[in-house]
């Protein structure tokens, strides 16, 4: 590949040169639009900038005519209220997607000449995700981001040859921002635009390219079944994971079905990349990066992506080997005292995870009379079985007497959440504090709308069952199942949703229960109001037979 130094993208125009496709786009576009919106940031006067593009390709314009005018960018992770209210005071405009927002077409001005970007004076701040306490920002220089993207073409160009990046992660964070963007530009690399956040969409790009490359995260990775067609996507040059663990059953999954293992990558917005690993295999740190620990056996970081003389302390405890490769123990700082007694959350979530019944672990503190632990769980198909089989009180005892055998029996969770899934956030991070939140919140009483579909009038909405429903305690303790009385209440609830209902409740008609729905099922509704007769239908589905039905008469409230 033709390598060009990151200071160098502006110099040149190269025509074929291919950036990207829908719509095509190539390197001397680019580079025009950047110098284009590098005279319109002049003209305005803007001196810094924050920046959230959904498009790849626009968010490289937008870096790189930033740089060009001596304009300094925040990328904030997302365009929240509170993130907008974070950050405004430090920044001239915002450029974004939105309509009140200033947009890459108010910047179009007769083109700045091409000039070597300065490596120290062009600056880009980033925003941590507050997984571990308040967000913050990250200031880096163009230096550090060129020292990494060289590293990253040192390792793995020959390998990515001229293969298309495809990418599940947002472009706002600093591993997006390296994999999708700047090593992309400067190898020669196309990129496809968008973030793909689905495993469908994913193949659907990849089926595009004869060579591609995906930079993704284990929140999707984990959820790529047996419906895609692996023999196709087997042409994957290397699988890119970041932004949290890869468990070992995806890692594994993946390397049966691709015959290779997902390249994982350890950094932050703080550190950069430290090291990368495939499989089981020990950490290794990345080429410059010098590793040392505190008494707490803590990490200690310098490298090329830091400011020169400059360690950073990280709360990851660590074993490093003679050889400098190292395995992670755990987050220092998910380490908690109770009743002045230090118990480690990430030891205690690796011995839940342990046993067959339980897919991921997250746990946390519930401040309420006393400080407790709490568990937020996502259950194993076993563990799915064992909940319909015996109930969630047998199930969470058998939890407890496993972990027994780990901690003292202060440690042991009072509280527990079951959950189809983590709420990870944009960056495939869990905040502590919604873990918090989760164990404090009341367990839920509705079901998850997964998908809705309207057709004529009609409605066909497609609902997960909460394993962790309030209702399924009294419905039965011991093996529990959906209450006819709730079917009929979600029914009218989303139907007064979703269609003009009338305000008042006159009875029920023809209701049937043929199957039982049990904790974790998704179903089916299908929703249809005859506004003449005031009556409206509903029926529950499951893949094979329906579960109920019946009309639910309603009247006007007035009559």
């Amino acid at each position: 590949m033709n390598w060009i130094k990151l200071e160098h993208l502006l110099l040149k125009a190269l025509p074929g040169r291919v950036i990207t496709d829908t719509p095509a786009l190539d390197h001397a576009q680019l580079r025009e639009q950047a110098l284009s919106i590098a005279a319109g940031l002049q003209a305005r006067g803007v001196q810094r900038m924050a920046v959230h593009l959904e498009d790849a390709a626009d968010l490289a314009s937008a870096l790189l005519g930033a740089w060009r005018a001596g304009v300094s960018v925040l990328l904030p992770a997302d365009l929240q209220a509170q993130t907008r209210q974070r950050w405004s005071s430090e920044v001239d405009v915002w450029l974004t997607d939105h309509s009140a927002d200033l947009h890459l077409n108010d910047l179009q001005q007769p083109a700045l000449p091409g000039a070597e970007l300065d490596l120290d004076q062009c600056h880009l701040s980033l925003c941590t995700s507050g997984s571990s306490g308040e967000p913050k920002r990250i200031d880096k220089t163009l230096r550090q981001l060129a020292n990494e993207v060289a590293a990253l073409e040192q390792l793995w160009g020959a390998d990515l040859g001229e293969a298309w990046i495809i990418g599940s992660v947002a472009t706002q964070h600093i591993y997006g921002l390296l994999f999708r963007v700047l090593w992309p530009l400067c190898a020669g690399r196309p990129f496809v635009r968008k973030q793909l956040a689905f495993p469908e969409d994913l193949q659907r790009a990849s089926r595009e390219h004869p060579a591609f490359a995906w930079v993704s995260s284990p929140a999707l990775l984990k959820r790529m079944g047996d419906n895609l067609d692996w023999p196709a996507l087997s042409a994957v040059r290397r699988v890119f994971s970041s932004g949290g663990a890869l468990p070992a059953d995806a890692a594994h999954s993946l390397q049966q079905r691709l015959q290779q293992w997902p390249t994982e990558i350890l950094g932050s917005s703080e550190t950069g990349g430290i090291a990368w690993r495939q499989g089981a295999s020990l950490w290794q740190p990345f080429a410059g990066v010098e590793l040392s620990q505190d008494s707490d056996g803590a990490l200690l970081v310098a490298s090329p992506y830091l400011p020169a003389g400059h360690v950073e302390h990280t709360a990851d405890a660590a074993r490093i080997a003679a050889d400098g490769r190292f395995e992670l123990l755990g987050r220092l700082d998910r380490i908690v005292k109770l009743e002045e007694k230090r118990i480690s959350l990430p030891m205690l979530e690796q011995a839940l995870i342990a046993h067959d019944w339980v897919a991921e672990a997250r746990l946390g503190v519930v401040q309420e009379n006393r400080a407790v632990l709490g568990a937020v769980l996502v259950l194993s198909e076993s563990g799915l079985f064992a909940l319909r089989e015996h109930g969630r009180r047998s199930l969470t005892e058998a939890l407890r007497k496993h972990l027994s055998q780990h901690c003292e029996a202060l440690a042991l969770p009072r509280r527990w959440r079951l959950v189809r899934q983590l709420p990870l956030n944009s960056q495939g991070k869990l905040p502590q504090a919604d873990i918090d939140a989760l164990l404090l919140a009341p367990r839920p009483k509705a079901p998850e709308v997964l998908e809705q579909v309207e057709t004529a009038g009609e409605w066909s909405l497609q609902l997960a069952v909460p394993a962790d429903l309030a209702y399924f305690s009294g419905h039965f303790p011991k093996a529990p199942v959906l209450p006819g009385v709730v079917q009929v209440e979600w029914a009218l609830k989303l139907g007064q949703q979703l269609l003009d209902l009338p305000g008042k409740f006159a009875g029920m008609e023809v209701l049937k229960f043929q199957q039982l729905v049990r904790p974790g099922d998704e179903i089916q509704l299908h929703l249809r109001f005859d506004r003449e007769r005031g009556k409206l239908y509903f029926a529950y589905r499951n893949d094979t037979a329906t579960c109920s039905s019946g009309r639910i008469l309603l009247e006007p409230s007035h009559a």
